[in-house]
């Protein structure tokens, strides 16, 4: 059966906030993410807060009633948020490039699927569902350099690296979404 993704917006992503925590473990408590199943259950409480942010939406991908992924994320507000991987993206951008290709624009917070459903396009799905609508085709995010292969699939779906840490670090890279754009203005690695 090939899994239906649809669109969800505000809180109407909460009744399948259990599931929703069920991925989050299953795609990130393994390698190269290794987190924890606390850091599932607070993703899940986060997701109680996020859902009242300004654009929330939620693609989720079912087969029947069991939910394979997920993708989310909100209008990013002004000013620029100054929490969690925050300061390290608008460092790597600067204040007026932040504040001009972020602000405004959709980030996606989180892409989550199942390793029992992967290689059948359906992060690729969720990720497209999740952006159609992002304002004047403005949608970015964040991902680590510590994991390639995630780093390979926002480039294979035509994703902008808008920021260039060091590749043996342990930082957090910008990417702006295929329609944005500020993507041919977006610096090039050294």
């Amino acid at each position: 059966m090939v899994p239906a993704v649809r669109v969800l917006h505000g809180d109407g992503v909460l009744p399948h906030a259990d599931a929703l925590r069920s991925v989050y473990a299953d795609a990130f408590c393994a390698p190269p993410w290794n987190e924890t199943e606390e850091s599932a259950a607070e993703f899940a409480e986060r997701l109680r807060h996020d859902a009242r942010r300004p654009g929330f939406s939620t693609a989720l991908a079912q087969a029947g009633r069991e939910v394979l992924g997920f993708a989310c994320g909100w209008t990013t507000p002004r000013p620029f948020p100054v929490d969690r991987c925050y300061p390290q993206a608008a460092a790597g951008l600067g204040a007026r490039r932040t504040e001009d290709w972020l602000c405004g624009a959709f980030e996606v917070d989180e892409l989550a699927v199942r390793p029992g459903a992967h290689g059948h396009g359906l992060a690729a799905r969720l990720l497209d569902a999740v952006t159609a609508d992002a304002p004047e085709g403005r949608s970015w995010l964040l991902t680590s350099v510590q994991s390639p292969r995630a780093m390979a699939f926002y480039e294979r779906r035509d994703w902008t690296q808008a920021t260039h840490p060091s590749p043996d670090g342990k930082g957090i890279v910008v990417f702006l979404g295929p329609r944005h754009p500020a993507r041919g203005l977006a610096p090039l690695p050294l």
